[in-house]
């Protein structure tokens, strides 16, 4: 296969996952508030959902890398997380909602890493760019969002879960046009490669840890803006085509990054990248905390480049470069396990209780998770292994 046709096959995948979350992540809260959920109950049902992450992801990711299976598993958790999803349509009461939104939270967030893994071996091999295969992914959330804010506020909440089930029957195609295994075993590949003992011995080097914390903390700071922004917002007076507008800003600014990110990652280092997300990030929720000004709330959506793409991207480069390509889907999923799933569901449990004693509150206490990310990136540093060489 051309590495042109295998481009548009990832950019295919990419642009299905992300519509279903360009609807799923700004507006999920507000399908949770209709019905009925507080916002205390809509922070535990997001927080225990991003734990569930924490033992369902690496799990199912190491598996996959073992047996190489790859593409198979992308089918089925596709697969699965479409029905999960339609669950939902009869579903009523906290603890049904809770049931279905942990099976979701087994199987969607996992569409991801999985995707990343077979793009970045893929992009190693055929010398593609990443950068403009993930942008594809970042249009598609746009559309989702704008889809999701104008049937929102034209008709009701209903429309969102309509939406990602069609986004999902969509990543469900995808899944089965991605191209077959791309992490099959050669000559020189130890069979140890693949063990968990390996993977185990990759997570104790010095330095590894602390960089991987420092990006799970700035995705985590995202968690009031995930959670409660939507909510904040419209409580404010603002419309929910207005909000879609405001998230979709955001996407833009990520997607013009990504376009020029070759240039970025020769020129700095993941942790420089990452010291800059972090500081940028504890600006943007400041400003966010205290204002409820379009102009302003226009200004900082710029910086979803850094809080996002730069962390993303640095992220994704570390990971190539320390981690063997029979081991690439489990590093991921262990990043996205920590990332959105342990740090993400801590901070979403926090900014759930904080939102309640004000909004405001929620978003300071996230530039404080972005101004420990940045610490954390310093220590990386100094630790030299920022970027270490494949293993």
């Amino acid at each position: 296969m051309s590495p042109q046709a295998l481009s548009l096959r990832f950019a295919f995948y990419y642009g299905a996952v992300f519509l279903a979350v360009g609807c799923y992540l700004p507006f999920w809260p507000l399908w949770l508030e209709s019905r009925g959920f507080s916002a205390a109950q809509i922070g535990t049902l997001l927080a225990l959902a991003a734990w569930v992450k924490v033992a369902a992801s690496p799990a199912l990711a190491h598996l996959s890398d073992r047996a190489g299976w790859g593409k198979g598993t992308i089918v089925l958790l596709s697969g699965i997380s479409l029905l999960a999803f339609a669950a939902f349509v009869p579903a009523a009461g906290f603890v049904w909602i809770l049931a279905v939104q942990v099976v979701v939270a087994a199987s969607f967030p996992l569409l991801v890493p999985l995707g990343e893994s077979q793009t970045l071996a893929a992009v190693s091999r055929h010398s593609l760019d990443y950068g403009r295969i993930r942008l594809w992914g970042s249009l598609a959330f746009i559309a989702g969002s704008l889809a999701a804010g104008r049937l929102l506020g034209a008709f009701s909440a209903d429309w969102v879960l309509w939406l990602i089930l069609a986004a999902l029957v969509l990543t469900f195609a995808a899944a089965v046009a991605l191209p077959g295994r791309q992490h099959n075993r050669t000559a020189a590949e130890p069979a140890e490669d693949r063990s968990l003992r390996r993977l185990l011995g990759l997570l104790r080097r010095p330095g590894l840890l602390v960089f991987l914390l420092a990006a799970a903390l700035i995705q985590a700071s995202h968690a009031a803006y995930y959670g409660f922004s939507s909510l904040h917002w419209r409580a404010s007076g603002i419309g929910e085509t207005t909000i879609a507008l405001l998230w979709t800003e955001g996407v833009v600014v990520e997607i013009l990054f990504f376009a020029v990110s070759r240039r970025l990652t020769q020129r700095f280092s993941p942790v420089t990248l990452l010291l800059a997300a972090g500081l940028l990030g504890s600006l943007r929720w400041a400003v966010t905390a205290v204002t409820i000004d379009l102009a302003l709330l226009a200004a900082v959506q710029t910086l979803h480049a850094a809080t996002f793409a730069v962390t993303h991207l640095a992220a994704m480069h570390y990971i190539t470069r320390a981690t063997p390509a029979a081991l690439s889907a489990s590093m991921q999923s262990f990043y996205s396990a920590l990332s959105g799933g342990l740090a993400m569901g801590g901070a979403m449990l926090l900014a759930g209780r904080l939102y309640e004693t004000g909004p405001g509150f929620a978003f300071f206490g996230m530039a404080a998770v972005a101004l420990a990310a940045s610490g954390c990136a310093l220590a990386a540093g100094r630790l030299g292994r920022a970027a270490p060489e494949t293993a």
